[in-house]
């Protein structure tokens, strides 16, 4: 990295890819809790 810029936008970058995984981990986890709830019913 050379500047402020080319940190930011590496920072960022890695921001929305957290953000990305998070919400993919957090449907594939409902899915699973909704999964056992339906065969509990």
């Amino acid at each position: 990295m050379h500047s402020l810029q080319d940190f930011l936008t590496l920072t960022k970058g890695q921001e929305y890819l957290l953000a990305i995984a998070a919400m993919v981990l957090f449907t594939i986890f409902w899915l699973f809790l909704d999964r056992k709830r339906k065969k509990m019913n």
